[in-house]
């Protein structure tokens, strides 16, 4: 992220119509290029396809893969070892959250989310890369 008039870029994976749209609109309206994938498998097939995002912005509970195992695949390619991944998610027992800290994730965030904190959290990890 060293060009300034870059947008930063987010790879989002979601597979609800509604979040998804939420959070895109609330990430493009605060200047992130975000990319949609819906469900596990697109998001393994995002892994293929150009340079990591500058952040994965990660659901658990998806169709196809699951994003435990989108997670750990993500952390065993060399390119998006650096990316961080924000996990959000309905799931919020300490064993979920655990195991996605253990496998990779920077950070976990539950729904409902408040917008405010989600950007704050995105700016954090951004800012640390």
């Amino acid at each position: 992220m060293n060009d300034p008039d870059r947008q930063p870029s987010v790879l989002m994976v979601e597979d609800e119509e509604d979040i998804a749209f939420l959070i895109r609109f609330l990430l493009e309206r605060h200047g992130y290029a975000v990319r949609h994938a819906a469900d596990g498998r697109q998001a393994l097939e995002a892994l293929d396809q150009g340079a990591p995002p500058d952040l994965v912005l990660l659901d658990v509970m998806l169709p196809y893969h699951d994003g435990l195992e989108v997670l750990e695949r993500l952390r065993q390619r060399p390119a998006w070892q650096a990316a961080p991944v924000l996990m959000l998610t309905a799931k919020a027992r300490e064993t979920d959250v655990v195991r996605a800290l253990e496998l990779g994730a920077d950070d976990y965030v539950t729904k409902p989310f408040q917008p405010d904190e989600l950007l704050a959290r995105l700016r954090r990890l951004m800012r640390k890369r």
